[in-house]
């Protein structure tokens, strides 16, 4: 398999400085010592970012311009993919940063803020063919600015200081796309470029009966049992269990037809007592699983997502929690958590720097680890799945995060309002669209 070229643009060690004159209190209004600041970025053709300034102590009688402060923040920075290294092939792209202060607000922070002033810097990603070459040997990394930068204010006031590290890195990923909707058993295809190739085959099924399909004992009764016990009386059991979505599994097969990954629902989705959605306080959840010694029926689990619909005022959202498994014991940790909109969808995305544990075989959780499509409610849905070629060192792997992403896109589905109606793929034998 062939990575496709991409480039992130990292924007770290972000602090802010401000003058002397700032920092004095003089009556009653926004002060930014006692504030939080903020700073607002701009790339063309990409979502505007937002992201913390923690303040740099700076006595008036102090030259600490060639100083790196002591605590900084990052922000989450901009990923360009093959379209997107086109279009800035052989010419500078601006960044644009604003920086204020104040409460964020609602519309990226610019209406609950007051502007302390703006920069701009021109970056050169290089063209297309050197972007290319790099992304493959993942050398050719590019520091546009290390360092304090002024920020132009209004004429007459003192101007303050922000401090950036801003530099783009080569980030292969492999790429690939489900050829239909997950619950129709579809084909993987990995794309590169204009090149569609088959790499996977998808089983999906939804058995009533199913009981993990050979998963361990211990994992069903921790993760299913207890929680369902403790939470449901008798008789909300018996009612709930008519309206339970339970037993969905998906199969990832590689071309010769060997199952390497798989997805199975081990807790159901069911509506809390009174209402028709599937709440935090007890949500579905699935393992992600990983053939176990040579016998095609028994797995080890290597993940676990928990889903749920999250209450948003006007539009509700699908909450999300993936856990990696640490031991054999059950232990796991957190590395992805979030919510993704039901009308509009969105993205499931996993961050190696907030990743502390190993997510694949090579050991490495640095840098971005996989990111996957998530459709609204009702819409098609052909997940597109990013996986970063340093999470993977053989098909298995990769199969792992395809497995994942349907995952994902299946719990949309699952927890839909249960006076919504599932399409036929999605139903047991005895339901009729619930």
């Amino acid at each position: 398999m062939d990575p496709c070229p991409f480039v992130r643009l990292i924007i770290e060690s972000l602090s802010l400085k401000l003058p002397f004159a700032a920092t004095k209190p003089a009556g009653s209004g926004v002060h930014p010592t006692a504030t939080p600041c903020f700073c607002v970025l701009k790339l063309k053709g990409f979502p505007t970012q937002t992201a913390l300034l923690p303040l740099c102590p700076s006595p008036p009688t102090t030259d600490s311009s060639s100083s790196a402060p002591e605590t900084t923040t990052s922000a989450p920075g901009f990923h360009l993919d093959a379209a997107a290294l086109r279009r800035v092939s052989g010419k500078p792209i601006p960044l644009r940063v604003s920086v204020y202060t104040g409460g964020m607000g609602r519309n990226c922070g610019v209406s609950g803020g007051r502007l302390l002033g703006k920069l701009q810097l021109k970056l050169d990603l290089g063209d297309e063919k050197e972007n290319a070459a790099n992304s493959c040997s993942r050398s050719g990394t590019n520091v546009f600015q290390n360092g304090w930068l002024t920020l132009r204010c209004q004429p007459g006031k003192p101007a303050a200081r922000i401090h950036m590290v801003c530099r783009a890195e080569p980030d292969p990923r492999f790429v690939f796309q489900f050829g239909g909707e997950p619950e129709c058993s579809p084909v993987v295809f990995q794309i590169q470029g204009c090149i569609r190739q088959p790499v996977f085959s998808c089983k999906f099924s939804a058995d009533r009966n199913s009981r993990s399909r050979s998963l361990l004992s211990d994992f069903n009764n921790a993760s299913s049992n207890g929680t369902w016990t403790k939470t449901f009386s008798t008789r909300e059991r018996e009612k709930a269990s008519r309206r339970e979505r339970k037993g969905w599994m998906i199969t990832i097969h590689d071309l010769s037809g060997s199952p390497v990954a798989a997805a199975s629902m081990i807790t159901p989705f069911v509506p809390s007592p009174g209402s028709d959605r599937v709440s935090r306080s007890n949500p579905g959840a699935w393992l992600i699983l990983r053939p176990h010694g040579f016998s095609v029926s028994t797995w080890k689990p290597w993940g676990r997502l928990e889903a749920w619909r999250e209450r948003g005022g006007a539009v509700d959202g699908l909450g999300y929690k993936f856990e990696l498994m640490t031991d054999s014991n059950g232990g796991r940790v957190a590395i992805a958590e979030g919510s993704v909109g039901v009308r509009k969808g969105g993205r499931f995305d996993i961050d190696g720097r907030t990743v502390r544990e190993p997510v694949s075989r090579s050991g490495s959780a640095k840098g971005f680890v996989m990111g996957s499509t998530v459709e609204g409610e009702g819409k098609v849905s052909r997940p597109v799945v990013q996986v970063g070629v340093q999470h993977v060192t053989c098909t298995g792997d990769a199969a792992l995060f395809v497995a994942l992403s349907a995952a994902v896109d299946l719990s949309m589905d699952a927890c839909r309002l249960f006076s919504s109606k599932l399409r036929k793929e999605l139903c047991h034998d005895d339901q009729d669209g619930l």
